[in-house]
């Protein structure tokens, strides 16, 4: 037991592995929550993002789209737990042209980020943020999760890991799309 505990401690890849199979239970499957007129009625929210080369995108311009945000962190044990669903999600709707996959980044070296991706063969593509994110959408906490729907408002805020590759889940974002 000793073992375990120091190894929970030490090594993220350990954690990420605990907390992987909690997630394999159900208990932390994401939903889309219905949200009243006046969740709806906030403005919507806009900040600016950057890929590798430097293009900076704005979150209105994506507006038509739904909008998975994630926010992330190569060493963050549960942003290492949600990212086999994540990956599932991403290759179950990457082709679909009504979705945009917005993966931030919050490493200080991008090469950590880079390396982590390649090391466990996930194909999801990640940005920067380029400036002040809204407190509506990023607080700090990793990992974070946000769903835009077309118009550019909140469906989904979610602090901590979940299960983005459930049926379910899959089922209501490609609902989100169809509104």
């Amino acid at each position: 037991m000793g073992l375990f505990v120091a190894a929970m401690v030490v090594s993220p890849d350990t954690k990420s592995f605990v907390l992987r199979q909690l997630m394999r239970t159900g208990l932390f499957n994401a939903s889309i929550d219905e949200q009243g007129p006046a969740a709806l009625s906030q403005p919507a929210v806009d900040f600016d993002f950057a890929d590798d080369d430097g293009y900076v995108q704005h979150t209105s311009s994506l507006q038509g789209k739904v909008v998975f945000i994630n926010f992330w962190a190569s060493w963050c044990p549960p942003c290492r737990a949600e990212f086999p669903s994540i990956e599932k999600l991403y290759s179950t709707l990457k082709d679909n042209p009504d979705i945009f996959f917005l993966m931030i980044n919050e490493d200080t070296d991008l090469s950590a980020a880079h390396g982590y991706l390649e090391r466990e063969d996930y194909s999801i593509p990640f940005y920067r943020s380029n400036g002040g994110v809204p407190r509506e959408i990023y607080t700090g906490a990793l990992p974070t999760t946000v769903v835009l729907d077309k118009a550019g408002q909140i469906r989904l805020r979610h602090e901590g890991f979940a299960n983005y590759g459930s049926a379910k889940f899959i089922k209501e974002l490609e609902e989100l799309m169809n509104e």
